[in-house]
């Protein structure tokens, strides 16, 4: 089975360098859309936001590849909030013609209350993310600066049919530096449905390329991946793997099995191996969701052939969005600085919990809390 090589840090210029898109999420809060009159604004981005967590909370050296629109007002606070972060930038720039873009995308996402689901739409109408591809950044420089860990993710794959591919061509740049590869399947139904329409209409324009469904066009990506960060129904819809059916009802009683199980998730890894042989690590989220503001919370690895389950606690949510991109980044660090399997799931646990207690799509935690929370600490008051 193939093991997990992580760089030394020594000689190298980046320990994680991300690719994908920034954008902008419009927060009302708990007020519903139809209602709101303001919104908090915060800098995302599902790649970018595991770049700025391993930055701010873990004192790594990160970096974004991404898409900067020049002339336009707010892609100067995304620039400033990124240098903030500490992620260091590398930029495709594009030119904002004043009326129609390109621009940075608009998530609209609201936190809900109770019974009341979160409610999540976008406007990524005209992306500048959307208009990289291949080509578009020199990776035989940034690799040979140093790079430890490249990541990218689903979502910045669904936004054209030229992101995959450029993603493809910084996997292998990644690949022959000797980096460790990462991706986060975050399959988005809403982003897939319009990016299958548009690739059967486009992708005849990407030369040589086939496939325009989620599972043809994240399989390629995936040949590539060495540690993967996705649930069971990731896998099925992202992957095309065969497991149980998503909220498929079990029991005598007739009832879903339960979301902290992790027996679906870890029974998909021997499809895993058989299609994916060079994926050497599976992680993901477990989350039991009883109302907005209260969640069951836990996480499962595999790696090396064996499995490793976080506890399970419960959560107060403030604001879940990038919680998951929070577990990702604690999960990274734990395996980039030499913990062991289980000692770096609990770091991404713990480090997910956290990100859930704030507002925002990024970290506000320290490393000493993570770590205490990780080792089984309270809520209890630290004097």
């Amino acid at each position: 089975m193939p093991t997990l090589r992580i760089p030394a840090a020594e000689g190298k210029k980046h320990d994680f360098l991300a690719l994908g898109a920034l954008v902008t999420r419009l927060d009302p809060g708990i007020v519903p859309f139809s209602s709101a009159t303001h919104y908090e604004l915060h800098v995302s981005g599902g790649e970018y936001n595991v770049a700025a967590n391993l930055s701010r909370c873990f004192g790594l050296r990160t970096a974004i590849a991404s898409a900067m629109v020049d002339d336009l007002p707010i892609a100067i606070k995304v620039e400033s909030v990124v240098r903030e972060a500490g992620v260091e930038a590398y930029y495709a720039r594009f030119r904002h013609d004043g009326v129609r873009g390109p621009n940075i995308a608009q998530v609209w996402s609201d936190r809900g209350k109770g019974v009341r689901a979160p409610v999540v739409f976008y406007n990524r109408a005209n992306e500048a993310a959307a208009l990289l591809g291949p080509g578009s950044f020199d990776w035989d420089a940034i690799f040979g600066a140093g790079v430890r860990w490249f990541h990218s993710g689903g979502i910045f794959s669904a936004l054209s049919p030229a992101t995959p591919e450029l993603i493809i061509e910084a996997m292998k740049a990644a690949k022959k530096a000797g980096a460790v590869t990462s991706f986060d399947l975050n399959y988005r139904a809403k982003l897939w449905a319009v990016a299958s329409r548009a690739g059967v209409a486009s992708r005849a324009g990407v030369a040589g390329k086939a496939g325009t469904s989620a599972p043809e066009i994240l399989g390629r990506i995936v040949e590539l991946t060495d540690v993967l960060v996705g649930n069971e129904e990731d896998l099925q819809l992202g992957l095309g793997l065969k497991g149980p059916a998503p909220g498929s009802a079990a029991g005598s009683g007739g009832k879903a099995p339960s979301k902290l199980d992790p027996a679906a998730f870890l029974g998909m890894m021997d499809e895993v191996k058989k299609r994916f042989p060079g994926v050497k690590a599976v992680a993901t989220t477990l989350r039991e969701v009883h109302s907005t503001d209260r969640h069951d919370w836990s996480a499962v690895l595999w790696l090396g052939g064996e499995s490793f389950v976080a506890p399970t606690c419960e959560l107060e949510v403030y604001d879940r969005v990038g919680g998951g991109d929070g577990f990702a980044a604690g999960l990274i660090y734990g395996l980039m600085s030499g913990r062991t399997p289980a000692e770096s799931l609990a770091l991404g646990w713990a480090h997910g919990a956290l990100l859930t207690t704030f507002p925002g799509d990024t970290t506000m935690a320290s490393l000493d809390q993570v770590e205490a929370l990780a080792k089984g600490g309270s809520a209890r008051i630290q004097r």
